[in-house]
C-alpha cells in the first residue's frame, strides 16, 4: 500500500500534476479539490482532515506547521505525516523523493512526524 498525499494549496500545481502523470497509482489530492478541505482552510483543520482520511500532508510551510503539529498531538490526535518540500532541491528532485516515499514506505512510517525532504 502506498502513501496518499494531500497537497497544500500553496504548493506549486506542478507537483500534483507531475505525480499524477508519472505514478498514476499514487492517490493525490489538493486542498480545494472536491472531497478535500476548501481553499483557505486553517492548518489545524487540514491536519484533522489528514488524520481522518489517512493522507500525508505535503507543504512548503516550514514556519507554522511544526507548531500546529505539536498542538494537534497535544490534543491526543495523530497525523500520517507531513512532508515539507525542500527549496534547495529542484522540482524534479522533490518529486523523486515524494514518489519514492509513496511507493516504498510503510503506511504508518511517518506518523506524527514532520519530514524535511530529502528523506533521511
Amino acid at each position: 500500500m502506498s502513501l496518499k498525499y494531500l497537497i497544500d494549496e500553496n504548493v506549486n500545481p506542478l507537483y500534483p500534476n507531475q505525480i499524477r502523470q508519472l505514478e498514476p497509482d499514487i492517490v493525490i489530492k489538493v486542498v480545494g479539490e472536491p472531497e478535500t478541505p476548501p481553499r483557505s482552510t486553517l492548518d489545524p483543520e487540514i491536519l484533522c482532515w489528514c488524520e481522518e482520511n489517512n493522507f500525508v500532508l505535503v507543504t512548503n510551510n516550514r514556519t507554522s506547521m511544526p507548531v500546529h503539529l505539536v498542538d494537534h498531538i497535544a490534543l491526543g490526535r495523530h497525523v500520517p505525516g507531513i512532508f515539507i518540500l525542500n527549496p534547495n532541491l529542484s522540482v524534479g528532485e522533490n518529486l523523486e523523493e515524494l514518489i519514492l516515499a509513496a511507493l516504498a514506505s510503510e503506511e504508518d512510517e511517518y506518523q506524527d512526524q514532520i519530514v524535511y525532504l530529502p528523506l533521511p
